[in-house]
């Protein structure tokens, strides 16, 4: 049996899945509707009626934009997971404060620099000692 929570993000995923494929047919749903007024007065060749573009140019411009924002969308989801798998999550924080000794008091505080992008050393993780019980 699955859970309530499971459940509801099972269906906001599902949400957002339809939501991205509507997109397309939403925009030419929008031009079918508004043709008349995107013909009169937002086509670039309305003054030349002898072309019969009739809001194509519109409707073309409009499916390049959606298709050029989902691409960056992609490029920057891409971008954004190997970042994530490049960095050490386990380690929250990068700076870390030194214990300062009394008698040598400075103005300032010293940190220590922990880069997140020094490769782990995976060898520790799987080899280890044999457990007997």
């Amino acid at each position: 049996m699955t859970s309530p929570k499971i459940n509801w993000i099972c269906l906001l995923l599902l949400l957002l899945i339809v939501v991205k494929a509507a997109v397309m047919p939403a925009i030419c749903l929008d031009y079918e509707l508004r043709k008349e007024y995107i013909t009169k007065n937002i086509c670039v060749n309305r003054n030349r009626p002898q072309l019969h573009c009739d809001g194509k140019c519109y409707l073309a411009k409009k499916l390049a934009e959606s298709q050029k924002q989902e691409e960056q969308s992609a490029e920057n989801t891409y971008l954004a997971s190997l970042i994530y798998q490049v960095m050490d999550t386990a380690n929250p924080g990068l700076f870390t404060l030194q214990p300062v000794p009394h008698a040598l008091h400075t103005e300032s505080a010293e940190f220590a620099y922990t880069s997140p992008f020094i490769p782990q050393v995976a060898a520790r993780q799987v080899f280890r000692p044999p457990l007997y019980a």
